[in-house]
């Protein structure tokens, strides 16, 4: 199987902080569903971040092979969005190419498909600020997929969610990897779902793995 991101002794601190993150090395390879799990303040968003060229590294190295959907902490800018459904995921399309001034047809094609796998198809005129919390995750998660849609990263999807609906976006999530073939790197504060629906579980504590193996083998080491 091949790896399409790669970290090597990967350390990181902000500016007159001590290290958030301690000699990491990682690989994650196409077909994860990749679960990051961890307390507060343990390095979990910062690493994605550095992943995706969000934040400067001063020691170490990152790879990533494939441009990945990124589908950050939800705030109220994403919450009270003043647009469609349709328009949000149509603008996934353009994320990784700002000289690009309209859509194709391709462009609209593969938005209504995924739009479809997500069951927001038949809403797609709806405004975006009149959704619920847990359709407003999936049509940012369309978004996500259609800048890309064979790696997706998304910090804390669930984060503030129903337990039924955070449920439900778990699901699809991982439904979109087992059929679609698409990779995961998901972090969540939500253990016991994770440890459920990923692939491959990694826990950090301060700043450090402490923990990287298929979910079924968490409980025998101990977890948090």
């Amino acid at each position: 199987m091949n790896n399409i991101i790669t970290i090597k002794n990967l350390s990181f601190k902000y500016s007159g902080n001590q290290n958030v993150l301690k000699k990491i090395n990682l690989e994650v390879n196409e077909g994860d569903f990749l679960c990051i799990v961890g307390e507060n303040g343990s390095g979990k968003s910062t690493l994605i971040k550095c992943i995706l060229g969000l934040n400067s590294i001063e020691k170490g190295k990152t790879e990533i092979k494939e441009k990945a959907g990124y589908l950050p902490q939800k705030t109220d800018i994403q919450t009270n969005f003043p647009a469609s459904i349709e328009e949000i995921v149509l603008s996934g399309t353009i994320v990784n190419s700002i000289k690009k001034i309209w859509y194709t047809k391709e462009d609209k094609e593969k938005a209504n498909k995924i739009m479809k796998d997500l069951n927001i198809y038949d809403i797609r005129k709806k405004c975006f600020r009149d959704l619920s919390g847990g359709q407003q995750q999936r049509v940012l998660i369309a978004r996500a997929l259609c800048s890309n849609n064979s790696l997706i990263i998304l910090d804390e999807p669930t984060n503030g969610l129903d337990p039924n609906i955070a449920k439900q976006i778990y699901s699809i999530l991982s439904k979109m990897n087992k059929k679609k073939k698409v990779t995961i790197i998901m972090v969540s504060h939500d253990i016991d779902r994770a440890v459920k629906y990923c692939t491959r579980l990694i826990e950090i504590k301060n700043g450090e793995v402490v923990f990287d193996d298929i979910p079924a083998n968490y409980s025998l080491e101990g977890g948090i």
